[in-house]
C-alpha cells in the first residue's frame, strides 16, 4: 500500500477543519461498491452509504468520514472556499477528519461514493456558521482517532499519521 497524500487545513470562517491531516489514498481500492462497503466495515467503519456528494460546503463535527470512489470521477473541494480543489477518481479514498469542510464541484454522470465513519459515528452534518464556529471548533478536535485504517485495518498508516 502507498503512503497517503496529506493536507491539513486550518480554521476558516465559520468552519473549523483540523489539525489532522485528510488522507488520500490514490487508486486503493477496487472500483466496486460492495467491495469498498465491505473493507470499509471490516476495518470498523459502518453506517455507510452510496451517493454522491453534496455541492455545498459542509462538514461533521462529531464524527471522520471515509469516501470511497466506486465508479466516475469528480472534483472536491477540502477545507472550504479557500482550502483545496483535488481530484478524485473510481478507486481512491478520502479520509475527512472530523470539521473538515468538502464540497462537490463537477462530476462525471457515473459517479458513485461509498461513506462511512469509524464505529458507525452519526453524521450530523454542518454548514460554515460563524456565529457557532468556536462550538464546533471544540466539538470536532474532541473526536477520538479511530481504532483502525479504513483501508489497511489496525496496522494502517492512519493511526501513526493521527496518533
Amino acid at each position: 500500500m502507498n503512503e497517503p497524500e496529506r493536507q491539513v487545513f486550518p480554521p476558516d470562517v465559520g468552519i473549523p477543519n483540523s489539525r489532522l491531516p485528510l488522507l488520500l489514498y490514490r487508486a486503493a481500492v477496487p472500483a466496486d461498491a460492495a467491495a469498498i462497503e465491505r473493507l470499509f466495515a471490516a476495518n470498523g467503519w459502518a453506517n455507510g452509504w452510496r451517493d454522491g456528494i453534496y455541492p455545498f460546503h459542509h462538514f461533521h463535527t462529531g464524527t471522520h468520514e471515509v469516501l470511497g470512489i466506486a465508479a466516475g470521477s469528480a472534483t472536491v473541494w477540502f477545507g472550504g472556499p479557500k482550502g483545496s480543489e483535488v481530484e478524485v477518481k473510481a478507486g481512491d479514498v478520502v479520509v475527512i477528519p472530523a470539521g473538515v469542510a468538502h464540497c462537490r464541484g463537477a462530476a462525471s454522470d457515473d459517479l458513485v461514493v461509498v461513506g462511512a465513519y469509524p464505529g458507525g459515528g452519526d453524521y450530523a452534518t454542518s454548514r460554515p456558521d460563524p456565529l457557532r464556529a468556536e462550538q464546533q471548533l471544540e466539538d470536532a478536535a474532541a473526536v477520538p482517532v479511530p481504532a483502525s485504517d479504513p483501508v489497511a485495518g489496525a496496522d494502517g498508516p492512519l493511526r501513526r499519521l493521527w496518533g
